[in-house]
């Protein structure tokens, strides 16, 4: 039997996936896999039968990633599964930055109990909450992936310039946009050029406090961001100053922090992006394909932490190998192999930054403990 623990709440036609041979379950000391929403899983032990992880979303920053690939545990995600829910909701959060929508609706809720007096003070109210149409207007995209391409083609189709950045964009996400949309290479175009910037990448060292004070600086005056990625791509303490001098107009945030909470201009919602029916669905069963496709097949998908890697086994046993990505270190996989007598029908390698997958169709009896000896294996499989 093979154990899935749920560290969230995780929607029944993902778990309901898993075969006769599984069991799903809140409570479990010792799992084969994991599958998570947003539980921080830093603090957590984990032993050495646990083989995979899959957050049931995008963003990863709740589970230790280096750490589970120095333990041989694949980590997936679900990239694309929420992205339609994100999309729309950063285009509502278009409007929220161009119009004074919450303020206004707070302040009619003032008016009940002044019976037919309402209707005329609506009349006499409702200038304080004058704002902006979006048409015609610039709006700065900082990544182009499955929410930022699709926000770019809406954008458009509602009377906007875009102008988008991602040094990462692939070519299936370059043919999906829109030829109106302009993809410039310099970051700083987006600054300058932009009424509206939306993030739309990963939160990792390298992008932290990507809207700061030196970056705000370059935007034009008035400038509205919105942030449905993660919080940490702003910093908290430059948004509330440019806030407080009018460099920003608006901030609309899906990530709540207790330094733009309550500030003037800052439309904070409470982490709503994926909290859809359907994103949920979405994520669940996604997030279990991974798992049930890693551990009865050994196939790699969505790895944040591995490259992925594919093989059908022909022969007697697939052996799958992580190990580290440095040199020689695949020949003595294979000559491991080789040793007992047996033969490699068909092999696959994939490397990803400092960590590797081997994958070996193997006709014959594989010597599995010769190679976990390795120095730089992690985990070995045979399947």
């Amino acid at each position: 039997m093979i154990n899935v623990l749920t560290l969230n709440k995780i929607a029944a036609c993902g778990t309901n996936k898993f075969g006769a041979n599984y069991a799903v379950s809140d409570n479990c000391d010792a799992p084969e896999a994991v599958m998570v929403r947003s539980a921080k899983m830093h603090d957590m032990e984990f032993k050495d039968n646990l083989l995979a992880i899959a957050r049931a979303g995008a963003g990863t920053n709740n589970i230790p990633v280096d750490k589970c690939a120095e333990q041989g545990i694949v980590v997936f995600n679900t990239p694309g599964a929420n992205a339609n829910a994100v999309k729309e909701l950063a285009v509502c959060g278009l409007l929220l930055a161009s119009r004074k929508i919450p303020e206004a609706i707070e302040w009619a809720k003032t008016l009940k109990g002044q019976g037919d007096e309402v209707g005329k003070l609506v009349e006499k109210g409702k200038s304080n909450f004058a704002g902006n149409e979006i048409m015609g207007k610039t709006l700065g995209l900082i990544g182009l992936g499955a929410i930022g391409g699709k926000l770019a083609n809406i954008a458009i189709s509602m009377g906007m310039n875009v102008i988008g950045y991602d040094p990462f964009l692939s070519v299936n996400a370059a043919l999906n946009l829109k030829p109106q949309v302009k993809v410039t290479t310099n970051i700083n175009d987006i600054y300058a050029e932009s009424d509206y910037i939306s993030l739309h990448l990963p939160f990792n060292a390298d992008t932290k406090d990507t809207i700061n004070k030196d970056t705000l600086a370059l935007c034009k005056d008035g400038v509205r961001i919105l942030n449905f990625a993660r919080g940490e791509l702003v910093n908290g303490e430059a948004i509330v100053a440019a806030l407080a001098s009018g460099k920003v107009a608006r901030y609309v945030v899906d990530f709540p922090s207790d330094a733009v909470l309550g500030v003037e201009n800052v439309v904070a919602i409470p982490h709503l992006g994926a909290s859809t029916e359907e994103s949920e669905d979405n994520c669940a069963m996604m997030a279990a394909d991974e798992l049930i496709e890693y551990i009865e097949r050994g196939t790699i998908k969505n790895s944040v932490n591995f490259p992925n890697a594919e093989l059908v086994k022909t022969c007697d046993t697939l052996v799958c190998v992580l190990h580290k990505n440095v040199p020689a270190l695949i020949a003595k996989i294979t000559g491991a192999v080789a040793d007992k007598g047996a033969n490699i029908e068909n092999m696959v390698n994939k490397s990803k930054k400092d960590w590797a997958v081997t994958m070996l169709d193997v006709k014959g009896e594989a010597d599995i403990e010769a190679i976990k000896a390795i120095d730089g294996v992690v985990r070995v499989r045979a399947l």
